[in-house]
């Protein structure tokens, strides 16, 4: 058995009752883009790294592991079971920091308590201070303190279900705490080590074996043979008949060997030996036998041809060697490759959707409500945000469905991936397709390259499709397909791809009416409707005013370095009694201007508010959301003279990208009057 050590500032161990965890949960974006290219990077490495080239090249990946993390110790230990200790067997250090050699051994006795932990249980041995150290470890606390170590994280590498090695990192010169999301990456990397390790001892044993073949009572565990092609006849050594579960007293032929290779290797074999028998030179082939009991091994034969002669006929020897285990090892290796670039290009697309989504300026940090109404909603996102059940959230313009999706996606199991938001509202039709659900390279004209959809960027996280409503007819049934089976195909692809994505939709239409429309599908309304979730209009929660104006307030002042200290009474109560068709966003938008125009530490209102009943409001019948909405549109341009783009503009005031602003004013059919 083995174990990876790593002599860290932190890790996952067993910690004393009131001090701080040394493994810590939180790590950038960066730092983890920057740790998954690392780790890709080294793990490529070890593809086809040849033997003599091994140990440089795990050395070189602890170096690279040890500048990451700005340590002074990293190293990787081979547990030794029938020494009840174990021995250093690569490590690296700091320019500060005195060196262990190499091939030292350290018995049990000297860490017992961390020696059962990795060895015996396979746990992470991790602390941020020596003091953290439960009180059983008395003799390892000693140890770590005669060795330097201040912070120590110790990682088991599994080899089928025994530990075989630990990686283990240490850092002398100062604490630290570690982040836990690098602890999985670390440990794979220490199979990777463990894997390339164990097959150069395979490839070694093999050669050993290859060099005695010459020597017959040395090479008969190799599994020696003679075939006698003109007489179809094969001798086998008792290896041979136990590789291929032979009896010991049958009467083989090649017929008979030919019925033990896997079928889809049959021809193969034939050629071979058709092969060996032209060319009189060595012949190496890898080929699949199944056994009586049904499992598949693999064997590697290694075989030359000899004339025949009057002492004895033309025939071909050779020998086979089952390389079982060595195929194993090379197929879990590539797919722990496989999957760390899976990871690494999964990382990729979210960086590049999490980049952008932090330009985006978010419209509160947070949920603002007392209202009762308001209360009884966060109650409903609480019942379903452990749940993977789909939610449609319904609400006016500008009343927060965005901070509500948020809300239970952050409460949700799924919150460590991302939550990707697309508004439908925003894309135009031809490209919506393709933002969803991605495309291939050359699927239309314009697609320079291939670029995965947001569906694939939200695998096992969650999507939020606001103004689902704005959606496409001809798209809902795919959508549709998505819901049901978690599956679709890339534009320009007939590749099927499956996905585990939870979705919240919300909308501010009358899905209902929509549907009794034909404008949106029944079926998929259905599977929309779940869990629906109402969220009040501002008008329906005023008590909620005053503490939204005091949070705009403050969050506004700040950003433009004003002191704004008190909103007059005078003023919320003028808040109070507006209708708000604009909802928060609008009163949002308000604050924003008052804050603006305000010259002393009093809030002044910036413009004039006519209360709900008063004035052509009364006598004005009631209009649809669109409608609502243009007006609203508007009502922006109006102020801002026309002006879409700037810090002025209507797009900045109404929290829109001026490219989307400028397609909601020409769906809605506004023109600028001509003067």
């Amino acid at each position: 058995m083995g174990v990876l050590m790593i002599f860290t500032d932190s890790g996952e161990g067993t910690v004393k009752k009131g001090t701080q965890d040394p493994v810590k949960n939180d790590a950038g974006i960066g730092d983890r883009l920057r740790f998954e290219q690392m780790i890709s990077d080294l793990s490529a490495r070890f593809i086809h790294v040849p033997s003599r080239q091994l140990d440089e090249q795990i050395e070189r990946a602890l170096k690279r592991v040890l500048e990451f993390f700005q340590v002074d110790r990293c190293g990787l230990l081979h547990i030794l079971p029938d020494q009840d200790a174990w021995e250093i067997t690569h490590a690296v250090y700091s320019e500060n920091t005195s060196p262990i050699p190499i091939g030292t051994v350290m018995p049990r006795s000297i860490n017992p308590w961390a020696f059962k932990q990795l060895a015996d249980k396979g746990q992470i041995v991790a602390f941020a201070r020596v003091a953290e150290i439960p009180d059983e470890a008395r003799v390892d606390k000693e140890t770590w303190r005669d060795w330097g170590i201040r912070s120590n994280l110790v990682i088991p590498v599994f080899t089928g279900e025994r530990v075989v090695y630990v990686i283990a990192i240490n850092s002398v010169e100062k604490e630290r705490a570690w982040p836990k999301a690098f602890i999985p990456r670390l440990q794979l990397l220490g199979e990777i080590f463990v894997n390339a390790l164990e097959r150069r001892k395979f490839e070694q044993a093999l050669r050993d074996s290859e060099e005695q073949l010459n020597l017959a009572a040395s090479a008969a565990e190799a599994g020696l043979w003679v075939i006698y092609p003109d007489m179809g006849r094969l001798w086998a050594t008792p290896k041979l008949r136990e590789i291929f579960r032979f009896s010991p007293d049958e009467e083989l032929s090649f017929d008979r060997f030919l019925e033990t290779v896997h079928p889809e290797d049959r021809n193969s074999a034939r050629e071979t030996l058709d092969l060996c028998l032209r060319s009189r030179e060595l012949v190496i082939f890898e080929y699949r036998i199944l056994l009586p009991d049904g499992r598949v091994r693999w064997v590697v034969a290694r075989g030359r041809s000899f004339p025949g002669t009057p002492e004895q006929p033309e025939r071909v020897m050779g020998a086979t060697v089952d390389i079982t285990e060595r195929k194993e090892m090379e197929t879990r290796l590539k797919d722990q490759l496989a999957e760390i670039r899976r990871l690494k290009d999964q990382l990729e697309q979210e960086n590049l959707y999490l980049r952008d989504e932090i330009e985006l300026e978010k419209g509160h940090e947070g949920i603002i409500a007392q209202d009762k109404a308001m209360k009884q909603v966060m109650a409903q996102v609480d019942q379903v945000a452990g749940t993977d059940a789909t939610v449609l959230i319904l609400g006016e313009t500008g009343t927060g469905k965005g901070l509500i999706a948020n809300a239970i996606h952050q409460a949700s199991h799924r919150k460590g991936r991302p939550l990707v938001t697309v508004n439908c509202a925003a894309l135009p039709q031809n490209l919506i397709e393709s933002e969803l659900f991605g495309r291939e390279k050359g699927a239309f004209t314009g697609a320079h390259a291939r670029q995965a959809g947001r569906f694939e960027v939200a695998d096992k996280g969650t999507i939020f499709l606001d103004e689902i409503g704005e959606m496409p007819l001809e798209l809902q049934s795919k959508l549709l397909r998505v819901l049901q089976e978690g599956e679709f195909e890339r534009l320009g692809s007939a590749k099927t791809i499956k996905v585990d994505v939870r979705m919240i939709a919300a909308t501010s239409r009358d899905l209902r009416q929509e549907v009794r429309s034909g404008r949106f599908r029944e079926d998929l309304f259905y599977r929309l409707y779940v869990f629906p979730i109402a969220i009040p209009p501002l008008r329906q929660r005023a008590e909620d005013i005053p503490l939204l104006a005091r949070h705009f307030t403050k969050r506004c002042a700040r950003k433009m370095s004003r002191q704004i200290d008190h909103i007059p009474n005078s003023m919320i109560s003028e808040l109070m009694q507006y209708d708000w068709p604009g909802n928060v966003r609008e009163l949002e938008h308000v604050i924003e201007r008052s804050v603006i125009v305000s010259s002393g530490p009093s809030l002044a209102l910036a413009c004039e508010l006519k209360p709900v009943g008063s004035g052509p409001m009364k006598s004005e019948p009631l209009k649809d959301l669109s409608g609502a909405e243009r007006d609203h549109i508007l009502r922006a341009l109006r102020e801002t003279g026309w002006r879409i783009e700037g810090s002025s503009g209507a797009a900045a005031i109404l929290k829109l990208n001026p490219s989307t602003l400028r397609f909601r004013i020409k769906k809605l059919g506004i023109r600028r009057p001509i003067r």
